[in-house]
């Protein structure tokens, strides 16, 4: 097997500076069950894919540097169907989250899309395919 070969993508790992606040964020904002809780590691199944937090330092061989307050390390996006998009962005305003962009048609992508901030400042992405 070869570097070619590879076509899952398993987990993604979110540093944290605010571990308890993503994952409040996560369990009770986005719903997503929780697989591990491990005071250090907690991982939440959606879909295929494990979405996980571990705190933002020094980990195995490497240290993982400082983040920028109010920087992005990384957009996710979630494909949802298309009437979920704004059942999304009234549930996410009816629990105070803040809004980047709400529902949007992107007819160049095909999508509607809705954009918001985790805890960590994080972008996070809803759409739907139309």
């Amino acid at each position: 097997m070869s570097l070619s070969d590879i076509h899952n993508f398993d987990y993604a790992v979110l540093l944290c500076n605010k571990l308890a606040e993503t994952k409040a964020f996560y369990r009770d904002i986005m719903h997503f069950p929780i697989e591990t809780d491990q005071e250090n590691w907690v991982s939440f199944r959606v879909g295929a894919t494990l979405l996980t937090l571990r705190p933002r330092g020094q980990w195995a061989a490497w240290h993982d540097g400082n983040s920028v307050p109010g920087s992005a390390a990384v957009q996710l996006a979630f494909r949802v169907p298309p009437p979920a998009v704004d059942t999304c962005h009234a549930e996410l305003v009816a629990q105070g989250v803040p809004i980047l962009r709400g529902p949007t048609d992107v007819p160049k992508f095909r999508h509607r899309t809705l954009f918001f901030r985790d805890p960590e400042d994080n972008v996070i992405e809803i759409y739907a395919e139309f």
